[in-house]
Order: structure tokens, then sequence, then C-alpha cells
């Protein structure tokens, strides 16, 4: 009997983590997550209508059972969606409409008899609801470890606890009537959110450095803005002599570069990320990981860095060929230029081909002279 307040307490501790991080960020992102996790905690079923003696009606509850489930899955997923990118992109509200839309179908189905013909009747009924659930705790996990969680801290056990909590959810419609199994995913699954909220009041209260900094020192306007390219360093230099004073975004290979204290390194390398120390405002990333780098790069821009510095395109082109780096630059181009903010590309024309040095030059200012 113990296992159902300890799992009440845990659903109760993981909320109240994360909406204390919405009170004090009062950000509607992490609001969407407080709400999923909010009615995931209240459970109004079991730890409201029961204890009153209130039932639901029979006829009713195969539809009314799953509905949270649901619910608590747009929200968490729409909610982590914002926090990995500045914005939803049509591909985005494309397939949370397309679940909507599916979960909406099911609903009427359970409404039917259709799946009470079927042997493992409960198992069809729950697949869905339990898997959509399962699924957006994991992506959950998956996002917050990937783009906002400190890698080897104790703020690690909120991503990996929802993750976890998310894998107990998915042997739900298969192991609810197992009697020696259900207790104990049960209480792995209370555990888990244990866990998960232990990181995420870590990463509330005193969250370690990360690649993405909630404050950034004061800085006077950039005396420019937009696309600029260089052909080396010392072009700009001559241009623009003090652009490393101010708060620069920098993607190279070069760990050697001048730079002042305020500014951020994404250190290109294929070395494993997790076994290099982070000093300084220096964070490795693979050169295959460019649409995390992108987000990274964006969120900063939002915390108050003014330029990006990006000397290592031609290793990301060696790694993910010409077409996917030059994706990857425009598009942060466009969110830069956006922003009114500035960005300056150093690449050697003889690592390209004509064809492909045009298309660069096409999106991009050259200055031979001081702005």
């Amino acid at each position: 009997m113990w296992i159902i307040p300890f799992n009440f307490i845990s659903r109760w501790l993981l909320f109240l983590a994360v909406a204390y991080k919405t009170i004090k960020t009062r950000e509607k992102r992490w609001g969407l997550i407080a709400t999923a996790l909010f009615i995931h905690a209240l459970d109004v079923e079991s730890y409201i209508l029961t204890p009153l003696g209130i039932f639901i009606k029979p006829e009713a509850y195969d539809v009314m059972s799953v509905i949270p489930a649901f619910v608590i899955s747009v929200l968490l997923i729409w909610g982590v969606i914002q926090l990995k990118k500045e914005r939803s992109e049509f591909k985005d509200v494309a397939i949370l409409g397309l679940f909507v839309v599916a979960a909406y179908i099911w609903l009427f189905l359970l409404a039917t008899e259709l799946f009470d013909r079927f042997e493992h009747s409960f198992t069809i009924k729950t697949s869905f609801p339990a898997f959509a659930f399962g699924i957006s705790l994991i992506y959950a996990g998956y996002v917050l470890r990937s783009y906002i969680i400190s890698k080897n801290t104790l703020e690690e056990l909120f991503p990996w606890g929802l993750g976890l909590v998310g894998g107990i959810n998915l042997t739900y419609p298969f192991a609810r009537n197992i009697e020696w199994f259900a207790p104990m995913a049960f209480l792995a699954a209370a555990l888990f959110r244990v866990m998960a909220a232990i990181g995420a009041l870590k990463f509330v209260i005193s969250p370690a450095k990360r690649a993405v900094f909630e404050k950034v020192p004061k800085k006077e306007s950039p005396e420019m803005s937009g696309a600029f390219l260089f052909k080396n360093k010392g072009e700009l230099k001559q241009t623009y002599p003090d652009f490393f004073e101010k708060n620069v975004i920098m993607i190279t290979r070069d760990l050697s570069k001048n730079r002042n204290t305020n500014s951020l390194v994404y250190w290109v390398t294929k070395l494993e990320e997790d076994s290099i120390k982070k000093e300084d405002h220096i964070y490795p990333i693979s050169p295959t990981k460019m649409d995390i780098l992108i987000d990274l790069i964006t969120k900063n821009l939002e915390h108050g860095y003014e330029s990006v510095y990006i000397d290592a395109f031609e290793y990301l082109v060696l790694e993910n060929g010409f077409e996917s780096a030059s994706k990857f630059l425009f598009s942060l181009k466009d969110r830069i230029i956006s922003k009114n903010k500035l960005l300056i590309l150093i690449l050697d024309p003889r690592t390209l081909t004509e064809k492909q040095m045009a298309l660069i030059e096409r999106e991009f200012l050259t200055l031979t002279s001081p702005p």
C-alpha cells in the first residue's frame, strides 16, 4: 500500500520543481511542461474521485481513462519543442496536428464496441495513449539532455528520470494485469520521478555552467549588423579591429584565437564531447550536430550575445557535404539577420569550387574598408 502514496508524492515533487522554474523564468514553454506535469500529478480518478467515493460510469470509463494521457502528451511535446527551437516550424505543427487528429479518432473508437471483440482488448485500448505518453516523456528527456541540461552533473537526473518513466509507460498495456510485475513497475516509475525531481531542482536552484547562458554581460551594440565574408582573420581585424571585444559566439576549430572573457566558443571536433573538460565558455560539439548547434546559437543570441564568428565552415563541409553545411550556414544567417545582429564568416575561396563560392558570395557581403 505504501507504493500508492510514494507514487503520489513523486508526481508532485516533479511538478513543483518544474513549476518553480516556470515562476522563476515566466516562460510559456516551461509553463506548458508544468501544466502537463500538473495534470499528471492530479490524476483526478485515483487521487480525487475515488477517495471521495465518486466513480466514473462504466460505459464512459474507456474514453475518460485515456484522455489525460493524450492531453499530457500534447502539452509536453508542445512545450519541449519550444525549448528546442526559437519558434515552432510548420513540420512541428503538422506532426502535432496529425497526432491530435489520431487521438480524436481513437477516442471515438473507444466509445464503440470495436475493440471489445478482441481477446486482449485492454492492451489494444491502452496501446496508443500509453505509447504517446511514453514517447513524449522520452522525447522530453532527450531534448533536455541535448539542449538544456549540463552533462555529467546532478542535473542529468532530470532528463534521465523522465526518459525512464516514459520507458516504463510503454510497458503499461502489456504488463498492467501481470500481478507480480505491475507493483514493481509502479515503484520503479515513482523512483524515476523522484530522480527526475532531484535533477530538476538542481537545475532550477543551482544550474551548472552550460552552453546556453541566462545572462550575458552587457556591451554596447555592435557598430554594424548583417552577414559579412572575409578571406582570412587579417582582413577582419583590418576592417573591424574591435570585433572580438564584443560578446561573440565562435564556431571554430582553432582554440588559439584571441578572445575576451565574454566570448562563447563552440569547438567543432569529433572527439567524444563528454570526455572533454569544458572551461572558460569552451564547448566541444560534433560537426554532425549542426541542428543542435544552430538552436544553441539562436538561444544565446536571445540571451544577449551580439555576434557570431565562423571559421570552421570548411570542416563542416568536409564532414557533412557542401549542401548540408550551406543549408546550416544560410539558416543561421537568416536567424541572425532577423535579430539585427552580426555574422562574420572566414572562408578561404580556394577550399571550394567556383560554383560553391559563388553561392556563398551571393548570400554574404564583403567589406574592403572599415564600416
